[in-house]
């Protein structure tokens, strides 16, 4: 049985954004408000909502047969049949509904009715919200230009804090209407037939854009309820569900009729938690929990382990024990405080205020009144040690526990990274320490509690013996939970009506935030760092909570601003020298040490973390030992401060002569202060577009065919063309961190079996190696084998391309051709004497850092070629720097990448000669290609027929040139 995974993510990822036509790829991806910009994997989420639109609509054109067929499903039985929607599974009710709206197929209705739909699988705190509005943007500018249906666009989300949070984002988007040229108008959808027949949208240049809430919407009307029927416009909608798989018993059936609504639109599904295998495998984007902090946008997480005999058959702890679990938390967070305290005296205000998460089951007495509310246990825990309550000897069994734990090199959740802990700085923790730094008191002393008027939801508390507050507590109803259960507490009244809880980052003083189930979403807060689930339950609804809370707590801004750890921001250059100076030691203050106390929560904890990993596990392989002492160099490239415009040999724009004829009347007649505020340029680059009417033959590439498209798209394509920024040769480096994809090696299997299996292969092929014999492996279609002279160990290569279950190998079929094509060449030693050393490497096109810049006219800017292979030969003070590309011609605009890498390097014959260290380099580029006789003569001198045609020609120009 084929896993269930992400099958849509590799069926549009196939397409290069960049070869798409340019009404697709030249939408802006990145703008949002006056403030705010989208993230890369923001922009990466769009990119793929893109390709699936394209491949949906212009190359299928909306045939579901055809889009469902991209899945390859019918492989695999079980899991087809597992997507329909069987009818003797589902009430009266829905099979009436169903059989209304679609064929019913042998009791069944077929999941292919259904696959006009997307999931994007992004982490909370990733902002799928930005993500969700610039789609919005997206649909509208395909739409303006025809490039799919028009549809309304419909937003559910499943609260009422995240329809207001929503609203707050579009405003913020609205802020750069007068640059976009349009702004969204927010329609609640009751006022559906209202606007509609109004049709004001066009007249004011808005987008109208319909909301709701998403367990509103319903088979009978009411209230609130909007029944569905009155609503679902023939299923022309384009609808965008924000966490709307979250409610009641009711929420499968409410699923069916977003599809309903969708059926000759689209269904775009947003979510940090995905459980359906409907989701899951029509997931076009995946950037979950683990990815984000893989990727650097999140803390670590590390998972407090705790021993076996600190738990009893009928009670998880003791009354002692469950206070040494207080105690660790809180020794931990004054630790991280500490952390905290030496990175801002050696660097000023950076990071945030630790802050200690509880969150609780149970805040109030049950029905029984016998048990008391977990809310309740962990306060008087609280209050208790803030009190001096406590036996020295389980505070340092506390602290030791702690050292213990950490002295074993513990890894991160999801991560190879182990755990650092300064041991001098942790076990030199005292009670006053945490006294000080938690309770922000100098002596123990009584808890009191300090109501805020007006803000019934929020309570806190400080020791009498301090001026200065250290907790809050934020439920449903505060009031109520200090009447019932804190008898005997000094209650007071603050003198400010001002939430704490909103105010969180600024009230740096709060040390420990107490909170039930209810608000693990909708508020962000980069404090979090050590995080307690109190009791936390079992099943489905538990597993959610986890991820999400767990989502809250991963935030990180070392700077204003940047938000990712700072090793991230070191290597990206965006640190501003912050990681020279407390790199070494801030690791605590980038992690979330997350605890349970109960043997089911934390039981639950680790097996939602084990599952979020989203099927798939990474696989790291290992450099070549053979090349440490070899200097691998790589050319490098830096922006120009020259723009295409003043280049010498000029790139000219591809345009059809009806929308150049179009372009020039525009640019002609209209006055120059209406084009400069209606399209936001400069009054140089408008002077600059006039000037290229000068010389049309010098800057313009007109064509008989083409699209007409609206004079707007023109313009900004004009302008983004004349004022791309060209890259230039900066030299050589040795090669250090740029080839990575060989350490994230992506693997989803059926079974933890078959995974060991996999990864017991590849260490087999290690282990023969390192003792000097060759030995190949096999699993499934993949051959797993060492090559002597290859950059990492060992290799892997797939015979079929379509192995979805394995990423970052050899699997295009030029690829294989090649590969196999230079092993059958090297069995006869043909390299013996010719060289003093050689070596290669296969490049990833999505991870690997080795490139040659070139500009695409059909894109319209520059673009990263990353040839399939990169070799370096040395003989003497000879150096050669070989890139091969084993593409095929029809699609890779070859003649522009070999033009300007001719600009840098020269062509293939008569390469130019550059000094490095003593050495003599050149850089050559081939294309591999069985039918090099199809190239055209200018060309000829970068194609090569087979792998040894590569060798006798850098043999040739060494020889002709040593």
């Amino acid at each position: 049985m084929v896993s269930v995974i992400p099958r849509l993510q590799r069926i549009v990822e196939e397409i290069d954004f960049d070869d798409l036509p340019g009404e697709w790829n030249s939408i802006d991806l990145k703008s949002f408000s006056r403030g705010k910009t989208l993230w890369g994997f923001q922009r990466e989420a769009l990119k793929n909502a893109i390709r699936v639109l394209y491949c949906y609509f212009k190359v299928d054109n909306a045939d579901k047969r055809k889009f469902y067929a991209r899945y390859g499903l019918s492989s695999d039985k079980d899991l087809e049949k597992a997507l329909d929607i069987r009818l003797s599974n589902v009430k009266q009710d829905v099979r009436h509904i169903l059989s209304l709206y679609y064929p019913i197929d042998d009791g069944r209705v077929r999941f292919h009715n259904f696959i006009n739909r997307a999931a994007f699988w992004m982490a909370t705190g990733s902002g799928k919200t930005l993500v969700i509005v610039k789609l919005v943007e997206v649909l509208k500018r395909l739409m303006d230009l025809g490039e799919i249906p028009k549809r309304d666009v419909l937003i559910l989300t499943y609260r009422d804090d995240l329809i207001n949070q929503l609203k707050k984002h579009v405003s913020e988007f609205n802020e750069l209407a007068p640059v976009r040229g349009f702004r969204i108008n927010l329609v609640e959808l009751s006022r559906y037939e209202e606007i509609k027949r109004e049709s004001l949208s066009q007249l004011f240049n808005e987008v109208t854009v319909f909301y709701y809430r998403s367990d509103l919407i319903s088979d009978r009307g009411g209230e609130k309820l909007l029944d569905f029927r009155n609503y679902e416009n023939g299923g022309k909608w384009y609808i965008i569900l924000d966490e709307a798989h979250k409610g009641d018993k009711e929420e499968s059936k409410r699923q069916l009729f977003y599809s309903i609504m969708s059926r000759e639109g689209f269904l775009f599904n947003f979510s940090a938690t995905f459980t359906d295998p409907r989701d899951i495998v029509t997931t076009a984007y995946n950037f979950n929990l683990e990815r984000f902090i893989r990727e650097g946008y999140g803390k670590h997480i590390y998972l407090i382990q705790q021993e076996a005999r600190a738990f009893r058959e009928k009670d998880d702890y003791s009354r002692d024990e469950k206070q040494k679990i207080v105690l660790k938390s809180l020794i931990l967070l004054t630790y991280i405080k500490k952390v905290r305290e030496k990175a801002s005296k050696l660097a000023g205000n950076v990071y945030h205020e630790p802050l200690l998460l509880a969150l609780v089951n149970t805040v109030n007495l049950g029905a029984s009144k016998k048990e008391k509310p977990d809310l309740v246990m962990f306060f008087e825990e609280i209050e208790r040690i803030g009190r001096g309550d406590v036996d020295p000897a389980v505070f340092e069994e506390a602290k030791h526990e702690l050292l213990r734990e950490f002295s074993e090199s513990p890894r991160m959740v999801y991560e190879e990274v182990p755990l650092v802990v300064d041991r001098d700085l942790l076990g030199g923790i005292t009670l006053k320490d945490v006294l000080r730094y938690v309770y922000n008191s100098e002596g123990f002393g009584k808890v009191e509690a300090i109501l805020i008027p007006g803000r019934g939801q929020e309570v806190v508390f400080k020791l009498k013996t301090s001026n200065v507050p250290f907790a809050l507590v934020k439920i449903g109803d505060a009031l109520r939970w200090i009447r019932e259960n804190l008898r005997g507490y000094e209650v007071v009244e603050s003198y400010t009506d001002e939430s704490v809880f909103e105010n969180l980052d600024e009230r740096e003083e709060i040390s420990i935030l107490m909170g039930s189930r209810a608000f693990y979403e909708g508020w962000d807060s980069n404090r979090p760092n050590v995080l307690l689930f109190i009791n936390i339950g079992v099943g489905a609804d538990a597993r959610k909570f986890v991820v999400q809370s767990i989502g809250r707590g991963v935030r990180i801004e070392p700077l204003k601003g940047r938000k990712r750890r700072l090793d991230a921001l070191h290597r990206s250059g965006e640190d501003g020298g912050l990681f020279e100076k407390i790199g070494g030691f801030i690791q605590p203050l980038e992690t979330l040490f997350v605890f349970g106390t109960s043997r089911k929560a934390l039981s639950e904890v680790m097996e939602t973390l084990k599952a979020e990993r989203g099927f798939w596990e990474t696989l790291r392989l290992l450099k070549n030992r053979v090349l440490e002492d070899k200097p691998l160099l790589i050319p490098l490239f830096k922006p120009s401060r020259r723009t295409l415009f003043e280049e010498k040999t000029t790139e000219r724009l591809v345009l059809p002569k009806t929308t150049f004829e179009a372009l020039r009347e525009y640019l002609t007649k209209t006055d120059e202060r209406v084009l400069i505020a209606r399209h936001g340029l400069s009054p140089s680059l408008v002077a600059r577009m006039r000037e290229t009417l000068t010389n049309p033959e010098r800057y313009y590439r007109i064509v008989n065919e083409g699209k007409t498209v609206p004079i707007s798209i023109v313009v900004k394509q004009l302008a983004s063309h004349l004022s791309t920024t060209v890259e230039e040769f900066g030299g050589f480096k040795p090669l250090e961190d740029e080839i990575v994809h060989f350490e994230k090696i992506g693997v989803s299997l059926g079974s933890e079996k078959e995974l060991e299996e996999l990864r017991r292969k590849i260490g087999k092929v290690l282990e023969s190696y390192g003792s000097g014999t060759s030995v190949e492996e096999g699993f499934r279609e993949l051959r797993i084998k060492a090559l002597p002279n290859h950059y990492y160990v060992p290799v892997i290569v797939s015979e079929d391309e379509r192995a979805d279950y394995i990423r970052h190998i050899v699997k295009t079929g030029s690829e294989v051709e090649f590969l196999n094509d230079l092993e059958e060449y090297l069995k006869d030693k043909p390299m013996e004497g010719a060289f003093d050393w050689w070596a290669f490497s296969k490049i990833e096109e999505h991870l690997d850092r080795v490139y040659i810049p070139y500009y695409e006219p059909n894109a319209g800017r520059m673009r990263k070629f990353k040839p399939n292979f990169v070799f370096w030969f040395a003989r003497g003070e000879d150096y050669i720097i070989a890139f091969v590309d084993s593409k095929g011609t029809a699609h890779t605009a070859f003649e522009h990448k070999a033009n300007w890498f001719r600009r840098f390097f020269g062509d293939s014959e008569e390469p130019r000669v550059f000094g490095y260290n003593g050495l003599k380099v050149r850089v050559l580029l081939y294309l591999y290609n069985r039918r090099g006789d199809r190239v055209s003569d200018e060309y000829r001198d970068h194609w090569i027929t087979s792998a040894g045609e590569l060798f006798e020609r850098v043999k040739n120009i060494i020889s002709s040139h040593g």
